[in-house]
């Protein structure tokens, strides 16, 4: 027997196009509010003729509030929203694109949040919410977790909260600074994580890439050391993937690499590696931190990364990526990944 959802889809398109916009505005609204109706117009891509017709709907039925500020969620909102959430993705056939994505890129887990990062910043904070949750599932007594830098970990991280049992959690960088907005580096992150959970944090403050020569007398430092150790017993590593040349850009690499990268056809980087799109390692850069050949040592490698233009990145690192792997992805990524 066909499920109600696929008889509805063929009798009452309509039904679910109208119930997809408005699930979209009350989205958008409980993720940006206070918001007044100008800049979610913008953000959605409405006219505001449109959106008002919808927002006096949306008040009618008690979903929404406004003042003087702009419109936020009733507390019938936000259960309607999140019993929509289990809906939509089965309308959209999210857990079965999970599933199939599995076993397609041969790692533990994958994890899809509606949307596409590449159009909506919204879909990154869902990506960080849904990070925020999987790691909280799978602490266990004692935690040493190594975080990489980079905006999606910056998402992860104003997602966490306070452990509600007793479970000890250590933050450590994975590697050193790559030399972009303070923010987003991994020092920076672990503090935040360690100050949102109530926990610690260790900082590595090292160059992210180095010479040889410096590589091998900064690794004999105690300090450094010490890190390194701590880093090496991680259970849980949470790190991005990323597009190969905006990578490269960002630590300023030289245009000998450069080139190296663009002649190798390099799409992604991760941990400093530089991957083409059938997982060949086309460049490494020599990082203190974190190696790829870690990663197998670890039971828990969570690897964040969504938009559509992120799709080739992810799929070439997943050649390399060790089975132990959750990725945590968007709709938009996942779509162009499963057409791949």
């Amino acid at each position: 027997m066909q499920s109600f959802i696929e008889i509805s889809k063929r009798l009452l398109p309509d039904f679910f196009q109208v119930l997809q916009k408005r699930y979209t505005i009350l989205r958008y609204i409980g993720f940006m509010q206070p918001v007044g109706r100008r800049s979610l117009a913008t953000s959605l891509g409405l006219t505001e003729r449109i959106l008002r017709s919808e927002v006096e709907f949306l008040k009618e039925q008690n979903l929404i509030y406004s003042n003087n500020i702009g419109m936020s969620l009733t507390s019938d909102g936000k259960n309607l929203l999140e019993d929509l959430e289990g809906f939509m993705r089965e309308w959209k056939g999210i857990d079965v694109m999970e599933l199939e994505l599995k076993h397609r890129l041969g790692i533990k887990k994958v994890i899809i949040v509606p949307g596409n990062s590449d159009e909506s910043p919204m879909v990154k904070a869902e990506l960080g919410k849904a990070s925020a949750s999987c790691m909280k599932r799978l602490f266990k007594g004692e935690n040493i977790i190594a975080v990489t830098g980079g905006s999606t970990m910056a998402a992860v991280a104003e997602r966490l909260t306070p452990m509600q049992d007793k479970k000890e959690l250590l933050f450590v960088p994975a590697r050193g600074g790559i030399g972009e907005d303070v923010h987003n580096q991994a020092n920076t992150i672990c503090a935040n994580m360690a100050e949102k959970t109530h926990s610690k944090h260790r900082v590595f403050y090292v160059p992210d890439q180095v010479s040889t020569e410096i590589y091998n007398s900064l690794v004999k430092e105690p300090a450094i050391d010490e890190i390194l150790q701590l880093i090496r017993s991680a259970n849980m590593v949470l790190h991005g993937i990323g597009d190969a040349i905006t990578m490269a850009e960002r630590r300023h690499t030289s245009q000998d690499v450069l080139r190296k990268l663009e002649t190798g056809k390099a799409v992604g980087e991760a941990f400093g590696y530089y991957f083409d799109e059938k997982g060949e390692i086309v460049h490494k850069v020599l990082t203190i931190g974190l190696q790829l050949e870690d990663l197998a040592e670890i039971p828990n490698v969570l690897a964040v990364a969504g938009g559509a233009s992120k799709a080739k990145a992810i799929k070439a690192y997943m050649k390399k990526a060790p089975a132990s792997t959750i990725l945590i992805t968007d709709e938009g990524a996942a779509t162009k990944l499963l057409k791949g």
